[in-house]
């Protein structure tokens, strides 16, 4: 029986800003090598003779770089689910149960965060396979990290009783909130106790079957919002009024802590959550003076920090166990001590309303991508990349006038009746009120520098006509 990996995209990572943010969260950021969580996510089940194409579950606002990430790396979804609305875990994944049953089947689904760090992805598999028998023979299966420290920022998992006829999976005595450092140390010592890495595996049928004895409202309103929904290019849009209705609860609280055939499988396959910048720092390779080292820095007399510098040098001397985050728009300083109360900086920004939380001064679209290079008052300049074979939509803007000039590429222009072709150092002026496109027909990205003129230059002065991405 083959397995559809069903990956969950709705984190917001906040604990790892400034690099992650609400509109480019962690899970689609290289952290640790050339490919994102979420690729990697995508890429650990991609053997076509275990697994069929995955199933992607994200928020509307991520559907374009959900997409984006997997045409990277040649998979093709079977399909990218959007949620109006965040309700958590449960409703998450009886969505994805639905669609893996269409078509008469009742494929086993594993369900996996798409921000997590698996460094033996081989043995994660083969644990997979092995726990695979169970989950078609009715049981929940979870899989719980065996610990190697007394982590007080996980749930655990205590096993009970060996089930007869599977090796290595036990039954489920009972699931723990976080606990106290002291109480952690004696789950270690134990040796019966396990991470709650959140990856489940199960029948497709049995989960929306207990779903509905345990939470029916939920289950309710999942099948309307899947048999309502609609499907847009290669996304499907659940109906939103009924979806909206779900509570907001995870598949621990409503399903797993009060099913009876719910059995944990053991798993040491470096594991990590990815959880803060402390946390990134223990997987990640380190110099001789236990520092992590990524972009322009030189050190000196400075020893077990994490130092990220996307944009300037930085430098550092006679400092220890800091993480340093130096980014073109932001700079995050913190003791590694205190890597968990970076959420709480991200809830200050936010209620200051600071757009560093939302977005990268490069921003990615369906298209492309545009970054600021300056902005003052009155002016704005931009360099804007699309990408071959995209179109901008047909718009307008009431307020800002444009100067494009191309800097690599060919643009196809659309300005009012008029359309022409610019190439490389070629210019035009795309005055307040014209309607106005811009395509890239070529072979290779297209570059060009926008200089933006008016009154108002925010990015909500814009008037769409037609768009081939729905927006």
């Amino acid at each position: 029986m083959k397995i559809t990996p069903v990956i969950l995209s709705g984190g917001s990572g906040t604990r790892l800003w400034p690099l992650s943010r609400s509109l480019n969260p962690k899970q689609f950021l290289n952290l640790v090598d050339e490919y994102s969580l979420f690729q990697k996510s995508a890429l650990r089940t991609k053997d076509s003779v275990l697994f069929n194409s995955p199933l992607v579950i994200c928020n509307n606002e991520h559907r374009f770089i959900a997409a984006e990430e997997l045409q990277k790396i040649n998979i093709t979804p079977k399909a990218i689910i959007l949620e109006p609305i965040g309700r958590n875990t449960a409703p998450a994944i009886a969505v994805a149960a639905l669609n893996a049953i269409e078509n008469q089947n009742d494929d086993l689904i594993l369900v996996m965060p798409s921000d997590h760090v698996i460094k033996d992805e081989a043995d994660f598999i083969k644990n997979v396979q092995a726990a695979s028998n169970a989950a078609a023979q009715g049981y929940l299966i979870t899989f719980g990290i065996v610990p190697n420290c007394p982590e007080t920022g996980y749930g655990y998992i205590k096993r009970s009783a060996k089930l007869e006829n599977f090796a290595d999976i036990f039954a489920v005595e009972k699931f723990i909130e976080k606990p106290k450092k002291e109480v952690a140390e004696e789950f270690v010592k134990d040796g019966g106790y396990f991470w709650n890495s959140g990856i489940f595996m199960f029948r497709a049928s049995v989960y929306l079957e207990i779903l509905r004895e345990l939470a029916n409202d939920i289950f309710i309103n999942c099948c309307n919002a899947y048999n309502k929904s609609v499907r847009d290019l290669d996304f499907v849009r659940l109906f939103a009024e009924d979806f909206e209705k779900c509570q907001n609860i995870s598949i621990d609280y409503a399903v797993m802590e009060k099913a009876a055939k719910v059995a944990v499988m053991p798993i040491n396959v470096g594991w990590s959550d990815v959880g803060n910048w402390q946390a990134l720092s223990e997987i990640s390779a380190k110099d001789e003076n236990g520092n992590n080292i990524i972009g322009d820095v030189v050190t000196l007399k400075t020893n077990d920090c994490y130092i990220n510098s996307r944009h300037n040098l930085v430098t550092t001397i006679g400092v220890k166990d800091l993480i340093i985050i130096s980014l073109k728009d932001a700079t995050l300083i913190a003791n590694k001590n205190n890597a968990q109360d970076v959420k709480e900086m991200f809830e200050i920004l936010k209620k200051h309303k600071r757009s560093e939380c939302d977005s990268h001064t490069k921003v990615l679209r369906p298209w492309g991508s545009f970054e600021t290079i300056d902005l003052a008052d009155r002016f704005k300049v931009k360099r804007i990349t699309v990408h071959p074979k995209a179109s901008l939509s047909l718009q307008m803007h009431n307020h800002r006038a444009e100067h494009w000039v191309v800097v690599k590429g060919t643009a196809h222009v659309t300005c009012g009746t008029e359309e022409f072709v610019l190439t490389e150092d070629q210019s035009t002026y795309i005055p307040v009120g014209k309607k106005h496109r811009l395509e890239n027909k070529g072979i290779i990205p297209l570059e060009i520098i926008e200089v933006q003129t008016g009154n108002y230059l925010g990015e909500d002065d814009i008037i769409r006509f037609s768009d081939i991405y729905g927006r």
